[in-house]
């Protein structure tokens, strides 16, 4: 049972996706960020504020590296984690990678929507200088978003992923 990564920009679906996912294929569901916040006692913003980004990005590629493999997982990582210590060539050593493409305006609507203050690089409170900055931190990480297995360009469902993992015979 090959682990499915799901990859994309913050606010793309990949835990609300992921958590349906894993329950529908009967896999365990992970999300690389809040396994983070519970072994670090911190939240991701306290982290980069604290300790920094380059302190978060090692503990998350440790975190990456420590999940167990072909076990059945539906992961979703951080939108930075194939972007850093080759984690992108490892994913695709250990699974399969799913790259969910949201437009980043919205993408900006869902952020401006959650009012979480949980997303340390995308904290802009005016919706123009946060699209400014999603169209910014994309295109820094598209390279690495697009050496997923596939893409999903757009808003998915569930359902629709379904179908895409049983075509390619990734899932049963």
């Amino acid at each position: 049972m090959k682990n499915i990564f799901l990859l994309g920009m913050p606010s793309s679906g990949k835990s609300t996706l992921g958590r349906t996912l894993a329950r529908e294929i009967g896999y365990e569901f992970v999300d690389m960020d809040k396994r983070i916040e519970i072994r670090e006692l911190l939240t991701i913003a306290e982290i980069f504020n604290l300790k920094g980004e380059a302190y978060f990005r090692t503990v998350e590629s440790d975190l990456l590296r420590s999940l167990p493999q072909d076990t059945g997982l539906v992961v979703s990582t951080g939108g930075g984690v194939p972007c850093f210590h080759d984690n992108m060539a490892y994913i695709k050593e250990q699974g399969f990678s799913i790259f969910l493409d949201v437009p980043p305006r919205v993408l900006a609507d869902r952020i401006l929507h959650t009012r979480k203050n949980d997303r340390p690089l995308l904290s802009a409170e005016n919706p123009e200088e946060l699209l400014v900055t999603l169209e910014k931190k994309i295109g820094h990480r598209r390279s690495y978003y697009e050496q997923a297995d596939v893409t999903i360009a757009g808003e998915t469902d569930v359902q629709n992923l379904l179908e895409i993992l049983r075509h390619l015979q990734v899932i049963s």
